[in-house]
């Protein structure tokens, strides 16, 4: 993968927009001391590298109903599995996240489920008829955080 040398603008840049993706370029701009154009191409040059990734809204997933949220550690049938589950996986709406891992599980997801009823009904009728050995779940009782990776990530002694 390829690691891209931001200089201290787009460091700068970067922070802003991590607090608040709906900043205007020109308040940006303001911020950085610099053109609101210059900020247009700097956010323009880092997605086209894929430092970012695009901008989105979150939905708090209680007040919509799922007040439920597990992780699950799957376990395949056979390790030729991984592509075709992952692409099944994808196709729940209720899976927000799959990681492939190291460790004891082959797949790791995460979930929102309406109840832990709804939850259960998920595991029987979605997961288990993809071929999994089996399953291993973790609810989650609450977040305590969630965060960004911080941009200025120095070298450390």
């Amino acid at each position: 993968m390829a690691h891209h040398q931001l200089d201290t603008l787009d460091e700068k840049i970067l922070k802003l927009i991590i607090n608040n993706a709906r900043m205007p370029f020109l308040e940006v701009a303001r911020e950085c001391n610099v053109s609101g154009a210059a900020i247009h191409q700097r956010i323009q040059k880092l997605t086209n590298l894929g430092v970012i990734k695009g901008s989105e809204f979150i939905i708090d997933n209680t007040k919509v109903g799922y007040e439920t949220c597990a992780y699950i550690g799957l376990f395949l049938n056979s390790p030729g599995q991984f592509s075709e589950v992952a692409a099944a996986l994808k196709e729940i709406p209720e899976v927000v996240e799959c990681h492939y891992t190291t460790g004891q599980y082959d797949l790791f997801i995460k979930i929102y489920a309406k109840n832990n009823q709804h939850l259960l009904s998920i595991i029987h009728k979605k997961l288990q008829p993809l071929g999994l050995a089996r399953t291993e779940s973790l609810i989650s009782f609450k977040e305590a955080f969630k965060k960004q990776i911080p941009i200025d990530l120095e070298e450390e002694s």
